[in-house]
């Protein structure tokens, strides 16, 4: 839950680490070395949701924001509702592994197929599957489930096993997991995928669940970027407003950090002319906090960035 209280305008910007190229990066290292504060990081959504939502009780479940986003209103016959994020799967010799790459983007006919098929193979179970205009794939369920899930993107390059759901209801989740992994195994959809030389949809890793939401949340700030849930929460960069969270779906060397590295530029500005008051860099379960006062430091040694999320 959230604590209603007002906040100083600031900027939270997140990259992603795990994955990327080790490019030094010279302004991401200048920040990192004059950071006034380290704390470690068990939601970063949740933090970041708080610089542009600072009187909000608590921050609504991923699959809810984009089904709200893409409905405009609650879907009155489900009770919970998640992303079904499509995955490519790595079986070894022992373990199931999500490779860096293993996490797919669908066509929007491609997702509606999946959908339609998924519904009338669970017809009558109470769980059923959609595709929404971003072509993400929610799955909705006709009565709450009390679980833990993981971002797929915590996973990517790691082996699974410890990141599958937990809690009272997991053993639901689980077992749809394996019933979706049997359904994928010989799809239609994924002969076609190889017939174009793309990797086959063989698992859908669901996260991000909660209950649905009657209306978005008002926020009082913007989004950048490319996350899932900032992208249906949030409104467009304004110059004029102060508070912004960044989500960057890239790291350093990666064919992105250049726009994001201009966003980052942007923020170091205006936390310099006293526009921001604090900017958050967050990647890995860490966020470090910079100031105006902190940026002064300029005898603190960089090292290259890596090292601070290792």
């Amino acid at each position: 839950m959230f604590k209603s209280l007002r906040q100083a305008p600031g900027q939270y910007f997140r990259f992603m680490a795990r994955g990327s190229e080790h490019r030094r990066s010279h302004l991401l290292e200048q920040l990192l070395a004059r950071a006034e504060i380290q704390a470690p990081v068990s939601d970063w959504r949740a933090d970041a949701f708080r610089v542009i939502a600072p009187q909000a009780d608590s921050v609504p479940g991923v699959g809810a924001a984009v089904l709200c986003a893409d409905r405009g209103s609650a879907d009155l016959n489900s009770s919970w509702v998640c992303v079904a994020t499509p995955v490519h799967y790595i079986a070894e010799m022992s373990n199931v592994r999500l490779p860096q790459d293993g996490m797919l983007a669908l066509s929007m006919a491609s997702a509606a197929t999946l959908a339609a098929d998924f519904n009338r193979v669970w017809q009558g179970s109470g769980i059923s599957l959609m595709a929404a205009r971003s072509a993400q794939l929610l799955c909705t369920f006709d009565r709450p489930l009390t679980v833990a899930t993981r971002d797929p993107q915590d996973v990517l390059g790691l082996h699974i096993e410890e990141f599958l759901p937990t809690g009272a209801d997991s053993g639901r989740l689980r077992q749809l997991i394996s019933e979706t992994e049997m359904w994928l195994f010989e799809h239609p959809a994924n002969q076609a995928r190889r017939e174009l030389s793309l990797p086959a949809v063989n698992g859908l890793w669901f996260w991000g669940g909660g209950a649905p939401l009657s209306s978005l949340p008002t926020v009082q700030g913007w989004t950048a970027g490319d996350d899932v849930f900032f992208n249906a929460v949030g409104r467009p960069r304004d110059a004029h407003i102060a508070n912004g969270v960044i989500a960057a779906g890239s790291g350093p060397g990666s064919s992105g950090w250049h726009q994001a590295e201009s966003w980052l530029e942007a923020a170091t500005q205006q936390l310099r002319a006293g526009g921001i008051s604090q900017l958050q860099i967050s990647a890995e379960d860490r966020c470090f906090t910079v100031t105006a006062r902190g940026l002064k430091r300029f005898w603190r040694r960089r090292k290259p960035w890596w090292e601070w999320f290792g």
